[in-house]
């Protein structure tokens, strides 16, 4: 075992729920409740029915996981991946900035997996979590695998073996087994983000986390992996660089998950301060009278989402969603963002491509100086009558120095179940979700949600 997998090991091992200071039990549940949110919000999309038509292929009498909405039970492997794919569809979830960048709330869907199996109660889930996250965040902390090609699922496959392996129980040395399990056999590859996303950019951490939940379950039955899969010989340093991952919680460093950005809009992080800007700016004039659109951002933001030809003519919802001219043209046109901002129509409509053809994006080094710390974005509107009508945005609503307030979150959840179920059963999972540490049975967790198929 090298030194990086005994330091993840035993970091692992030692999580406990009663270490656990309240803030971060009360963190953690906001960030459950806004991944559920995710969830129902998607549940119709049909990429998700795809996805929870996979899974019941594994469907049978003995399966003890649930999909989101569904009488029958599945192999957990399968769960993690459904599920996974609705909390990740409508790009609602939460974000980490930092060196390598993610969707920490990816790992949930295999810790619900895994846990409902075992019976295992709110709080050990609420110590699963907190642990998934701390050694997500701090991995994208100590390394950016983004600029050597790999994508965040490498992160997720880590940080959801880590809660995993705490929940099945597992030992040391089979903890070992499944890091190696699920990182070697498993590194993606960052080309799933770049170009015309398709369906895979809403897959790929689900997979990860399904990878995760597969591997751990491998070594619970002692298989055994590669050795030094870090410092080794072709191990993880030689693909991406040397790098120190400390993981240090305590001692006045925070839990991650009360570091983590949360979203208003199903959109990537790196657009929703454009399309705040947009929304600021649109009551001080009139879309017939701009001649032209300046957005001003910091660098990652105008590579991922504003040089792309792709991002002037989105052909997917993936695409859209990632391309800031296309979010501040909805955003003025219709003074709101939402997953109906995203319908084919929309897309080809003459009216939002016709303001997106006057938008230029550019790199402001001030702004890029600011980045992570802070997310901020500048619009300038170029008016017909020579006028600039100007917004800037240094954090959009739900960064942790603008954060959402559990009314928010408690608001967003019940928009997100409009679609999905009455208000009665929205109100119920909210108390119970609230009330997560005294959960006897974390399979209750998904009951909270009436079975739709």
């Amino acid at each position: 075992m090298d030194a990086t997998t005994t330091h993840l090991v035993d970091f692992a091992l030692r999580a406990e729920y009663r270490t656990l200071p309240s803030v971060t039990v009360h963190e953690c549940k906001r960030r459950l409740i806004d991944t559920l949110a995710c969830m129902v919000a998607a549940y119709d999309k049909p990429l998700c029915e795809k996805a929870r038509g996979v899974a019941q292929r594994y469907s049978s009498t003995t399966a003890a996981a649930s999909v989101l909405g569904c009488t029958w039970k599945t192999m957990p492997e399968a769960a993690t991946f459904a599920n996974g794919v609705m909390l990740r569809y409508l790009d609602l979830m939460d974000t980490y900035l930092s060196q390598t960048r993610g969707h920490p709330c990816d790992v949930i869907s295999g810790l619900l997996a895994v846990g409902e199996t075992v019976h295992a109660d709110g709080k050990s889930l609420i110590n699963a979590i907190t642990l998934a996250y701390d050694v997500f965040c701090t991995f994208c902390e100590a390394i950016d695998i983004n600029s050597k090609g790999w994508d965040q699922p490498v992160a997720v496959g880590l940080a959801t073996v880590a809660g995993v392996g705490r929940l099945l129980g597992l030992t040391r040395e089979q903890l070992y087994e499944a890091i190696a399990l699920t990182l070697v056999p498993n590194m993606t590859m960052f080309r799933t983000r770049r170009g015309e996303l398709a369906h895979w950019k809403g897959c790929a951490a689900a997979n990860g986390a399904r990878n995760a939940v597969f591997a751990a379950y491998l070594a619970q039955d002692d298989f055994t992996g590669p050795t030094e899969v870090f410092e080794g010989k072709y191990g993880l340093w030689d693909a991406v660089g040397k790098f120190d991952w400390k993981i240090n919680i305590g001692d006045g460093a925070p839990h991650r998950i009360s570091q983590t950005h949360m979203k208003c809009f199903p959109l990537v992080y790196h657009a929703q301060p454009v399309a705040w800007a947009g929304l600021d700016a649109r009551p001080r004039l009139r879309v017939d009278d701009i001649r032209d659109i300046q957005i001003e951002t910091y660098r990652l933001a105008v590579e991922m989402n504003g040089t792309d030809p792709s991002r002037w003519a989105p052909k997917t919802r993936e695409t859209a969603d990632h391309s800031l001219p296309y979010i501040l043209a909805i955003a003025l046109l219709d003074g709101a963002v939402s997953a109906q901002s995203f319908l084919e129509a929309r897309l080809k409509d003459p009216a939002v491509l016709g303001l997106m053809s006057r938008i230029k994006v550019s790199e402001d080094a001030s702004l890029t100086a600011q980045y992570p710390a802070s997310a901020p974005c500048r619009v300038t509107i170029r008016l017909a009558d020579g006028s600039n009508v100007v917004s800037e945005i240094v954090n959009p609503k739900g960064h942790i120095s603008n954060p959402m307030s559990d009314a928010d979150i408690d608001n967003k959840f019940r928009e997100c179940f409009k679609g999905y179920g009455g208000d009665e059963a929205c109100e119920h999972a909210l108390r119970e979700l609230w009330a997560l540490e005294h959960c006897t049975d974390i399979g209750q967790v998904l009951k909270l949600f009436e079975a739709r198929t």
